[in-house]
């Protein structure tokens, strides 16, 4: 009796393992390029949440498929197809910036595969794509945290400097014009550049001859940095503020002393953990790469692959992309790495956000502004 038991017992083991399967699941980041610092700390969350968490409750193994999209809108248009058609993959966490992660969706909603931003913010992204979802604010948000910061300073006038090339840049600037606006301040002048510039000599002029009370720059960490370089070399001295563009350590690096003083949106401060489970990843990060600072990027990552396992694992089939992407539009009060997240209908995530400013080196916190 025991022999069949234990031939039953196998044989029941057998199948078990044989059901199992492995889901892959798609990501699209700049790992290459000039955007490579935002891809790189992104995919490390995306990497450590795999780590923690690799297996679905239903015994299914999750596998990631990573394509460098190297900050090209061309090459995310590629990757996002190639995953889709050729990996076959159930959902795509990425592809960084809102210009790129477009792209991606619009490419993927045709295919039916949820998109999971990280830090895609511009308003648009969702607008009329039943597949596109994100963890962080929105740069209506994001615009508002910054105007009314202006506000209690006592800051009434404004340049703004946006990149007419990035739809993120258009898109936080237009939105911190209308808070700014409706708060009673001015927008004493708006200059556009385009990435990629190197020179803003005559940027810096035309905002030293305006005289605002500060300087609203909505722009990605390579463009940003340069022109705090050469207002400091031409002895501009205003309050510069930014939002989650500048959100990493090489633009500290980039922009050196100049940039001491500035201050900037974000969605996470590693030292101010929301949560236990906020603590418990920086606690799990530091173990993993030695590093005590972990990049807001990084938690956002690790939220994008968390709230989408937490999708699959409500699903009877968790590679059924639609009842993926239903279930990722009823995530409530996710308990994240980066704070608390609903996502609604549309995609779009409630979330709180931090003010920072860069002191000696390094990202300091300021404040949490909840929504």
């Amino acid at each position: 009796m025991n022999k069949f038991l234990s031939i039953a017992l196998a044989s029941a083991l057998s199948c078990s393992v044989v059901s199992a399967k492995e889901i892959s699941i798609g990501a699209v980041m700049p790992m290459s390029g000039p955007l490579a610092a935002y891809g790189q700390v992104t995919n490390l969350g995306v990497e450590l949440a795999h780590k923690q968490q690799p297996i679905l409750k239903n015994g299914d193994t999750i596998k990631i498929v990573l394509l460098d999209n190297k900050g090209d809108k061309v090459e995310t248009a590629t990757a996002t197809t190639r995953l889709i058609s050729s990996d076959k993959v159930v959902a795509i966490l990425g592809a960084l910036t809102s210009t790129n992660t477009a792209q991606a969706i619009a490419i993927a909603d045709k295919k039916e595969i949820p998109v999971i931003a990280s830090v895609a913010t511009n308003d648009q992204l969702t607008a009329k794509r039943e597949f596109a979802n994100r963890v962080c604010f929105t740069d209506s948000f994001q615009g508002e945290v910054v105007a009314n910061f202006a506000k209690v300073q006592g800051y009434k006038t404004a340049v703004v400097v946006v990149d007419q090339a990035q739809v993120y840049s258009l898109g936080l600037a237009k939105a911190f014009e209308q808070a700014f606006k409706k708060n009673g301040g001015e927008i004493v002048k708006k200059i556009k550049v385009t990435s990629g510039d190197k020179d803003f000599k005559a940027v810096v002029s035309q905002i030293k001859e305006t005289n605002p009370d500060f300087m609203f720059l909505p722009l990605y960490h390579p463009e940003a940095s340069m022109i705090a370089r050469q207002s400091k070399q031409l002895g501009l001295e205003k309050p510069m503020f930014s939002g989650d563009g500048v959100a990493n350590q090489t633009f500290i690096d980039l922009g050196g002393d100049s940039v001491n003083g500035y201050m900037f949106t974000d969605f996470f401060d590693s030292t101010n953990p929301p949560s236990q489970t906020s603590a418990d990843f920086v606690a799990f990060h530091e173990k993993e790469t030695g590093n005590k600072e972990m990049n807001s990027f990084t938690a956002l990552g690790a939220d994008t692959y968390n709230v989408l396992i937490d999708a699959m694992n409500r699903c009877e089939d968790p590679t059924n992309s639609v009842c993926i992407n239903k279930e990722i539009k009823k995530t409530t009060g996710f308990d994240g790495v980066s704070g608390k997240i609903s996502i609604d209908s549309e995609g779009n995530a409630t979330r709180s956000a931090v003010i920072k400013e860069i002191k000696d080196g390094k990202a300091v916190f300021k404040a949490t502004v909840n929504p």
